[in-house]
């Protein structure tokens, strides 16, 4: 091989190593590396992780920097989200707002659903979160999310151990115990 032709050839495999991915591919690369927990389409089948399809935007978009930031904690997200700008992290939660929440369904439970109704109702869960509970702005959809998910965050909110996140939602469980959560986890996460 001629010299010249070796040193463009060089060249161009020391520019595919070392410059940087376009935009575009630089959230494709993200979100593949979200999908390992969140699922493909933000749809996750990963017990304890979140669904993030059919979340609002801005609720995204603010747990996002929060994380990049490290004011919420969450130890399997450390550095997953170092190095992205604002603008990519509006693409990721423009993403995943995107995409329709396929709700995986667990076995109904009468007792509990009902249970879970109620005392959803008389903690006003739907006044932040709607009454249908499809969440706006910074308020998360907790319809149709995970059971084991919203379970865990319910009792990070009611040990206040949920760092990073809405006070008020320490208050709005206070008092509760795990069955009463268990009951609001079940009724939340059969609800369309």
């Amino acid at each position: 091989m001629r010299a010249s032709k070796l040193a463009a050839l060089l060249s161009g495999v020391y520019l595919s190593i070392v410059a940087p991915l376009s935009f575009a591919q630089d959230i494709s690369a993200k979100l593949a590396v979200c999908a390992a927990c969140h699922g493909a389409d933000g749809n996750s089948t990963m017990s304890g992780s979140p669904s993030l399809a059919g979340q609002p935007r801005i609720f995204l978009e603010n747990n996002l920097i929060m994380i990049r930031e490290g004011i919420r904690d969450i130890p399997v997200m450390k550095g997953q989200l170092d190095g992205l700008t604002d603008p990519q992290i509006i693409a990721i939660a423009k993403f995943y707002a995107g995409h329709t929440l396929k709700p995986t369904h667990g076995k109904h439970h009468d007792a509990l659903y009902e249970r879970g109704k109620l005392l959803s109702k008389q903690a006003l869960c739907g006044t932040c979160h709607l009454p249908n509970y499809v969440g706006r702005e910074q308020m998360p959809r907790l319809a149709g999310q995970r059971e084991d998910y919203l379970l865990h965050s319910m009792r990070q909110f009611r040990n206040n151990t949920a760092t990073g996140r809405d006070t008020i939602m320490a208050a709005s469980l206070h008092g509760m115990n795990d069955d009463d959560l268990k009951a609001i986890a079940h009724y939340l996460a059969l609800t369309k």
